[in-house]
């Protein structure tokens, strides 16, 4: 049976994503996010909601840009203070002992330790009750090349990419794979 937990904004899986951007004074900040995910594949696009009130969107929207940067979950603890430090208050790369890079493609940082690094162009942005979802054109994805598969490819497993639980608010990894995508149900057709 079924038990209804009426209408929250609960689903699984949401990521940990840690979304950079520069200030107005040019100082570098992040701060985490869960509510996001691709939106399009052509153009390659992301969607992330912030809320307004979050000293990163004013930055966004000033730069036309933004990085996403993937925690692995060696970096929980860093990603989760990321979550609740204000960049009005605190250099949190500082704090953090994590290093800002400069992005190539956009006017924004990134967390130079995490393993998968995306980043945007804000090509819109849609007000969607107390978030405002900012969607960027992916300008390049940059992934460390010991999480590469033996193909050269992006392997889930070792970038080990936290991910939250929005109803329990815990962090978790992903699992083994249990097969190939357009594969699984090709039995079926």
């Amino acid at each position: 049976m079924m038990k209804s937990f009426g209408s929250k904004p609960l689903a699984f899986p949401t990521p940990t994503w840690v979304i950079g951007s520069y200030d107005a004074d040019g100082k570098a900040n992040v701060m985490t996010a869960a509510w996001g995910g691709i939106v399009s594949s052509e153009p390659p696009c992301i969607g992330v909601s912030l809320r307004e009130s979050r000293h990163s969107y004013e930055s966004i929207l000033a730069r036309g840009g933004f990085t996403i940067s993937v925690p692995d979950a060696a970096h929980a603890r860093e990603a989760d203070y990321f979550g609740m430090a204000s960049g009005r208050d605190r250099d949190k790369f500082a704090v953090s002992g994590l290093t800002p890079a400069k992005a190539e493609f956009v006017d924004a940082p990134y967390v130079a330790e995490f393993p998968m690094i995306i980043e945007c162009r804000l090509i819109q942005s849609v007000e969607l009750g107390i978030h405002i979802q900012l969607i960027g054109e992916i300008a390049d994805v940059k992934v460390n090349e010991d999480v590469l598969n033996a193909d050269g490819k992006p392997d889930m497993e070792l970038v080990a990419p936290l991910i939250f639980a929005p109803g329990a608010r815990t962090y978790h990894t992903v699992g083994k794979a249990i097969g190939k995508a357009f594969s699984l149900g090709k039995d079926l057709l």
